[in-house]
């Protein structure tokens, strides 16, 4: 028996065993401690949140245009991140429809309630004259008025907003200045100092966080068309869990189903793929952290099924020796020349499902992107365990002496 081999495939055995351990309690199902956990985001359909279809709708003043809607989705993307909320998908349906989907907020009607709000500031004097408006705002923050606990909007403006906010204050010393935000007047101070410097205040809210979602606007601009609601669909958390654990329970039972075939089938080298599979899903979901993938029921099905493909790998490449055993040869040499045969096959399928999948990340809907992203990095990882962690393993069984008959192979 040749110890070092064996020390050698024990520690990576006991490497691979204990990072399989703890990643079996990802976000994904359920532990938050893993380092990479918090990189790896559950989709609507798992956590919970709001699918929302928006049409543009034409005014008077404001005709829906290819350049409207586009101009829409940039603003309720900078609007949906300055909320916080983790991998928005927001896409344009149609000439005049766009589609918000949004997970894991607590109040998912208000959030859509202030992404259609159309945010048009204006600065009027008494007289009813609009003299600025938000296009020269700069900056919005919510704060606390020092030494109280009432909120405000600290606003500050351009260059151009600056100096014409000083022409107009400086010409109405002692007159009201009315704070307007979508025909609302949310401030009418009177003003008793020129303002020069640019900078201002909205005073009057309940709450920080009324005044977060009015900075929040201000700072990502005016619609330019009216957007109403033609859909809403509120996914529960309660719901997304059931799916996940769902999803978890299928994914248990088809692991096991797998591994119990591939050790009473072939035996020491359904062992030997056992350990590579889990190899392969460590390997997948630190990808899937490093890329911060958003996982969704699709992705979930593109995961197990890239699963599948990993195990039907390493089928080819067993079938593969048994039939070079057959034939006479030794183990190692058999084991050589199944890999050799196999490789080709392996490729050609492989190469076939992975174009399939970045057609479908280009062309499909966004709710099969994810599909197409989990199955071509599952089988890419697949390929690179099958051929390298599999064989390695092999040749180390062999080497050490553990397993030399050729019918503990199958043969």
């Amino acid at each position: 028996m040749r110890w070092d081999n064996l020390i050698k495939m024990t520690a990576v055995l006991l490497v691979v065993g204990f990072v399989g351990l703890l990643t079996a309690w990802s976000p994904f199902t359920g532990v938050p401690w893993l380092p990479f956990s918090k990189d790896i985001n559950l989709g609507l359909d798992l956590q919970g949140g709001v699918h929302v279809v928006l049409q543009a709708i034409p005014t008077e003043e404001d005709k829906v245009t290819p350049d409207a809607v586009r101009r829409s989705i940039a603003i309720l993307e900078n609007r949906v991140n300055q909320f916080g909320v983790t991998e928005p998908i927001i896409q344009q349906q149609g000439a005049d429809r766009i589609i918000v989907e949004i997970a894991g907020v607590d109040d998912p009607d208000e959030v859509v309630r202030t992404l259609i709000m159309p945010a048009y500031l204006e600065f009027k004097t008494q007289d009813g004259q609009t003299v600025l408006t938000g296009a020269n705002l700069k900056d919005a923050q919510e704060a606390l008025v020092p030494g109280t606990s009432q909120a405000e909007v600290n606003f500050e403006l351009d260059r151009d907003g600056s100096q014409r906010f000083a022409e107009v204050t400086t010409a109405n010393v002692g007159r009201p200045l009315a704070i307007v935000l979508d025909g609302n007047i949310l401030q009418n101070p009177t003003i008793t100092t020129p303002i020069t410097e640019g900078r201002g205040r909205i005073t009057g809210y309940a709450s920080l966080e009324e005044a977060n979602r009015i900075a929040v606007l201000l700072r990502s601009g005016a619609l330019p068309v009216k957007l109403d609601i033609m859909e809403k669909r509120t996914v529960g958390p309660t719901l997304g869990a059931d799916s996940l654990e769902r999803s978890k329970t299928a994914g248990a039972i088809g692991l096991g189903a797998i591994l119990v075939f591939m050790l009473a089938y072939y035996r020491v080298p359904g062992l030997v793929a056992s350990f590579s599979l889990i190899t392969y899903a460590i390997l997948v979901f630190l990808i899937f952290a490093a890329i911060k993938v958003t996982m969704t029921l699709p992705g979930i099905a593109g995961f197990l099924l890239s699963m599948g493909i990993a195990i039907d790998a390493n089928i080819v490449i067993f079938e593969r020796i048994k039939e070079e055993l057959r034939t006479g040869r030794t183990l190692r040499s058999a084991i050589d020349a199944g890999f050799r045969r196999a490789f080709a096959a392996i490729v050609d399928a492989n190469v076939t499902t992975i174009l399939a999948a970045i057609v479908l990340y280009i062309f499909a809907p966004t709710m099969i992107k994810g599909f197409a992203l989990t199955l071509g990095i599952g089988i890419v990882v697949s390929m690179f365990t099958a051929l390298t962690m599999t064989r390695w393993l092999l040749h180390q069984t062999v080497a050490s002496g553990l397993a030399r008959n050729p019918k503990l192979y199958g043969a």
